[in-house]
């Protein structure tokens, strides 16, 4: 029905160093997952107000920040497995922990807090993604080992003052996520089900009528990270597939951001000095790409 229009290459802008890569090491996380032994596995790309770019290794536990020259600097490794990371308007850093489930991190001293276990009292499935909306309600996604065969992934709000809640718990695979500019809408990365979600959201703070947005098709994983720029256009992070796809408001497809590099394009973040350069992580071979768009990213999200 709909063809993209325009492709967007990439180039590489850092390359995670040999001495970060541990292919060796154990990782119950790439056991469960039949990857063999793999190096790392970059997620979470996320800036800081002075534009240092922040990303987390999944199966090793480690955080690290990349300079604008793209050096590679190791933040913090620990007992985790970190996904999903946002930072505060604070500057308090949040990351969703696949094992752990939220925990903060302080970037000076590299230190982990735990910050929430469970909700109600029940555990996660394992955390991967979250966004902040303006008043400091945090929306994250529990995703676990759900997907077609097992649709009950979960997305949780946790308010400013502390109040957790489920608004939905039948997602197959539940990853990135962003907030309309309105913050009326909910739009989640639908993994295993190869999809993109949309949820309104009722000022009772519920959720209703959730529709399917965008039904991708191919690759060997699924839409992984989701943002949106200042046009409302949403850009989907397709992972095993080589490609980010930006879709309208409305879901027209827009353009095509093809990798140089693996299929594993994992996550994003809009970042530069004009808000307009794509920033993906690239798990397979292990670097971060970046691509000039268009149109600026959406500044409500960035720096909260």
């Amino acid at each position: 029905m709909f063809t993209f229009s325009q492709t967007i290459d990439t180039e590489i802008f850092a390359r995670l160093p040999d001495k970060f890569r541990s292919s060796t090491k154990r990782s119950a996380w790439v056991a469960a997952r039949q990857h063999g032994n793999i190096h790392s596995f970059l997620e979470g790309p996320s800036f800081d107000r002075a534009g240092i770019l922040y990303c987390t290794d999944i199966p090793y536990g480690r955080i690290f920040k990349v300079t604008p020259d793209g050096e590679f600097h190791l933040v913090t490794e620990y007992d985790g497995e970190p996904n999903g990371l946002k930072i505060h308007k604070d500057g308090r850093i949040f990351i969703a922990d696949h094992k752990l489930g939220l925990v903060l991190l302080d970037p000076q001293s590299g230190a982990i807090t735990p910050l929430l276990e469970r909700a109600n009292t029940e555990g996660f499935r394992g955390l991967n993604d979250m966004i902040f909306a303006r008043n400091g309600d945090l929306y994250f996604t529990d995703q676990g080992q759900t997907g077609l065969q097992d649709p009950s992934g979960r997305v949780y709000r946790m308010r400013a003052d502390g109040t957790i809640n489920c608004l939905i718990r039948n997602v197959p695979s539940p990853n990135g996520l962003v907030l309309s500019h309105d913050e009326n809408t909910l739009f989640i990365n639908a993994t295993r089900a190869n999809a993109v979600w949309r949820l309104p959201l009722l000022p009772s703070g519920e959720t209703t009528k959730v529709g399917l947005f965008l039904q991708l098709s191919g690759g060997l994983g699924g839409p992984d990270g989701l943002a949106i720029d200042a046009e409302q256009n949403l850009v989907v992070a397709h992972a095993g597939f080589g490609s980010l796809w930006q879709y309208s408001y409305i879901g027209e497809p827009l353009c095509r951001i093809k990798s140089c590099a693996g299929l594993g394009t994992t996550n994003l973040a809009y970042g530069g000095p004009d808000m307009k350069t794509l920033f993906i992580t690239e798990s397979a071979t292990g670097v971060i790409l970046k691509a000039q768009m268009p149109v600026a990213g959406s500044v409500m999200y960035s720096h909260m």
